[in-house]
């Protein structure tokens, strides 16, 4: 029995000890910025999220959320001595960043506390933006400009983007609603998903899937270990590759779409119900099938060395 009482009052003292230790302290810091139209806006954060808003306002709102693990202000003041947080305007460019100086700092190991920053911006609907973070992730509202984004282990998420976009991640989903201009995602271990693509497009995962619903433009997609599916509007505009190691492959197509098709795959079959085309090589329900559709045109390119791959007629 004593022996269990010990027990018992180490881990009361143990659990009133962790809960100490993982006390959490919130703080905020705010600044607002009058800009021009066509501000660039540029934010960089270690572990910590970022989400930008666009409204009908000339102003950049910037607000800094820090997270403390900590056991009273005083320590996070101390913390905070070896964090860099600059928010500042230069012309027509607001500068929002988070850079530790520190060991450690940004990382919670054992009992030590750390502090992640969030950063919330709004923006005028024109900006640009250029956007990193270590570990957290990234969304986007809709911007007249482009965006350039990285995040190391977050997700990222965009709205309708009228600029060039270039987005990437290390372990999240990459996600945009509607790309205006050339579009760039990519990710190690997520999915790629795009509403409507009208530029030339790449998109890139080493372990998810890709889906497209509207393609207007050339589109080259590929994935290591998933599916791709992709519907292209009117003719294609350019050559266009969709390729995956372990997954189905599926494009949708009108039609009146003209191209010439070239698909192949290791390990199903290949089929084109209801597309007129001419066959030089394979066949339907084969594992290759190749051929001018509609008289031809610009390559449509399919591979996979793992499933089906399917190209299907829109109706209508």
């Amino acid at each position: 029995m004593p022996n269990l009482h010990r027990f018992a009052t180490a881990c009361a003292v143990l659990a009133a000890f962790t809960a100490t230790a993982s006390a959490k302290i919130e703080r905020t810091v705010e600044k607002t910025f009058q800009v021009q139209p066509g501000v660039h806006l540029t934010v960089s954060t270690y572990g910590g999220e970022i989400r930008v808003d666009p409204s009908s306002d000339g102003v950049v709102k910037v607000v800094a959320k820090e997270h403390f693990h900590a056991d009273s202000e005083a320590e996070a003041d101390e913390i905070m001595q070896k964090v860099d947080l600059t928010i500042e305007q230069h012309g027509n460019e607001v500068v929002a960043t988070a850079v530790s100086r520190g060991s450690g700092i940004g990382f919670h190991f054992g009992w030590s506390h750390d502090v992640h920053i969030d950063f919330v911006v709004t923006v005028p609907s024109s900006t640009s933006a250029d956007l990193k973070t270590s570990g957290g992730d990234i969304e986007v509202g809709d911007l007249g400009g482009s965006v350039h984004a990285r995040t190391s282990g977050g997700e990222v998420k965009l709205g309708k983007i009228a600029g060039d976009v270039d987005a990437s991640s290390s372990g999240g989903d990459v996600e945009i609603a509607d790309g205006r201009g050339s579009v760039k995602l990519s990710t190690s271990g997520g999915n790629v998903m795009a509403g409507h693509l009208a530029g030339p497009s790449t998109l890139r995962t080493s372990g998810g899937d890709i889906k497209v619903d509207s393609v207007e433009n050339t589109l080259d997609a590929n994935t290591s270990g998933g599916n791709v599916r992709a519907g292209f509007e009117g003719p294609l505009k350019g050559d266009c590759s969709l390729s995956t190691s372990g997954g189905e492959v599926k494009a949708t197509v009108g039609p009146t779409a003209a191209f010439h098709l070239d698909a192949r795959t290791s390990g199903g079959d290949v089929n084109a119900a209801g597309v007129t085309i001419t066959i030089d090589r394979g066949g339907m329900g084969k594992s290759s099938l190749a051929g001018d559709v509609n008289g031809g045109g610009p390559l449509l390119k399919l591979r996979t060395s793992g499933g089906d791959i399917e190209v299907i007629t829109r109706r209508g």
